[in-house]
């Protein structure tokens, strides 16, 4: 398909599994109504909660979350990017996992987040998900009807290598779902959204979370859906929502062909 409707959701996930599901889905079901093709929840769209207890929250693939998304996909007839939830290892660790399900509620690509967000900023916001979550290791790309995907989750944004080789091995479109905390998503969130836009002339699409969170901090919101120009074409008001913008494969073509930067990389 060379044009398509894309949407991102934009949510604020509590310690309840059961509701942010069920919000999942009614947002997926929307957007779904509305036309969209390509549904992109964010990061831990699934469950928030004390850290104390996410090791009761981790589960396996296939598991609860992962059977309730691929009925979903099924049922509305969409490709998913389930933003991400916390996978089971066979250790203490759980992964930060994103998957892509198809229109027939296949699993095509499982992403385990790479870069681990340990930040300590004075009276803002502390955070080391190192101690819960076990780094991934595998850049992931998935060839689809609706073209190639390139998975990444929040943190991952800083790292713009990942994003190059994504691009090198063929991506066109590039998921970033987060949970980007206000003080640095005030300051980055959108610089770091169009810069990796620009320098791999690719649509991104980006869901956050939005609001004060179970940690007592709140979540920048600002989910955006960027053009292969670093062109903004849907930003989400301050609250629960989901926002559609064109994704334009043949606009992303001509990019690259008058400006064949990726072609004229040296190292």
């Amino acid at each position: 398909m060379r044009s398509y409707l894309a949407a991102a959701v934009q949510m604020t996930a509590s310690s309840s599994k059961e509701e942010n599901l069920a919000k999942a889905e009614t947002f997926v079901r929307l957007a779904a109504e509305r036309g969209a093709s390509l549904i992109v929840l964010p990061e831990v769209f699934s469950w928030r909660g004390p850290r104390i207890t996410s090791p009761t929250q981790v589960e396996p693939i296939p598991g609860l979350t992962s059977e309730r998304l691929r009925s979903l996909a099924q049922r509305h007839r969409v490709h998913l990017l389930a933003g991400s939830f916390l996978e089971q290892t066979d250790g203490p660790r759980a992964h930060n996992t994103s998957l892509l399900l198809n229109p027939a509620g296949e699993i095509m690509a499982c992403y385990r987040k790479i870069h681990l967000f340990d930040v300590d900023i004075p009276g803002q916001v502390q955070v080391k998900e190192s101690d819960s979550m076990k780094p991934g290791a595998e850049v992931v790309l998935c060839d689809t009807p609706l073209g190639v995907f390139g998975l990444s989750v929040c943190y991952d944004l800083r790292f713009p290598e990942l994003y190059r080789q994504l691009a090198q091995q063929g991506a066109e479109i590039l998921f970033v779902p987060a949970a980007f905390t206000f003080p640095t998503g005030a300051a980055h969130w959108e610089p770091l959204l169009r810069a990796r836009a620009i320098e791999n002339q690719a649509y991104v699409i980006a869901p956050n979370q939005i609001g004060k969170n179970v940690y007592g901090f709140a979540d920048y919101g600002n989910s955006m859906i960027i053009d292969p120009w670093g062109k903004v074409i849907a930003r989400a008001p301050d609250k629960e929502c989901f926002i559609t913008a064109e994704i334009d494969r043949d606009y992303l073509e001509k990019v690259r062909r008058e400006l064949p930067c990726l072609a004229h990389r040296r190292l």
